[in-house]
């Protein structure tokens, strides 16, 4: 896979990595930029960083979309930097930072054992905007979905919006510990912001009709399963349906759905 940026917008960038399909992203105002995700290690995180400096000198903050290690286990590599998340992305990553670094040490267990958990350091709970010198930049968290904690990332006047996973490419959405009754509401919100590049968590950049697809498909799943419909025509793969359902089940007796 050919790793290097890609502007989506007027100095807004894309790079797409080999590991896990991962998506980072990069918003260059004219005395900030903002860095969106930081992937699975240190190593990865320092070759992201290598990568940003490539395109600006500019002093960084960064985002992350939310408390899975492919995406904010590289933080530490970016201190002092500011690191922004929703509060609960901030827990998340505290809680169960060291339980997944267990769960996916098959990835790469030298760059896994070195990694530094660092959670987002600045916290928000529905929306905040930081500028980075005339250019103001949404973080904006518009319900759950793929996890509790999800947050997407608008760049206004620009038409690109960073959706994390709430949004995927190349693969069916995850569901292991999503909220998939909820996750349609997102999305509706989602797309009811302007613009019409987004930036998926994994594979190749969408548009907005790609959204409204998979947010129809969402919506399908939701009503099958709240209806005791057929299962068997779910617009997802078989193993993606036991996924989800063994996800219901589990908010269900949790009293969460």
């Amino acid at each position: 896979m050919d790793e290097r940026w890609w502007e989506v917008g007027d100095r807004i960038y894309v790079r797409r990595h080999e590991s896990f399909d991962l998506n980072a992203g990069l918003v260059v105002g004219d005395e900030g930029c903002l860095v969106v995700d930081t992937r699975m290690s240190h190593r990865q995180g320092r070759d992201l960083a290598e990568a940003v400096r490539s395109v600006t000198a500019l002093p960084w903050t960064v985002v992350n979309t939310h408390a899975h290690f492919d995406h904010f286990f590289g933080n530490a590599v970016f201190l002092p930097a500011d690191i922004w998340g929703h509060v609960r992305c901030a827990e998340a990553a505290a809680a169960t930072g060291e339980a997944q670094r267990r769960e996916w040490l098959h990835e790469g267990p030298e760059e896994l054992a070195e990694v530094e958990i660092t959670p987002p350091g600045r916290t928000f709970t529905d929306a905040v905007t930081l500028d980075l010198g005339g250019r103001p930049v949404h973080l904006r968290h518009l319900g759950r979905g793929h996890t509790d904690n999800d947050i997407v990332v608008e760049v206004p006047g620009a038409g690109v919006v960073f959706a994390g996973d709430l949004v995927e490419e190349g693969a069916p959405p995850q569901f292991g510990g999503a909220f998939p009754l909820e996750w349609p509401d997102t999305l509706a919100r989602l797309l009811d912001l302007p613009g019409e590049t987004v930036v998926p968590g994994h594979g190749a950049v969408v548009d907005r009709e790609f959204v409204r697809r998979q947010h129809a498909d969402h919506v399908a799943a939701a009503g099958i399963l709240t209806t005791g419909g057929d299962t068997a025509r779910m617009p997802f793969p078989a193993e993606t349906v036991t996924e989800i359902v063994a996800r219901i089940a589990e908010l269900r007796a949790a009293g969460q759905a």
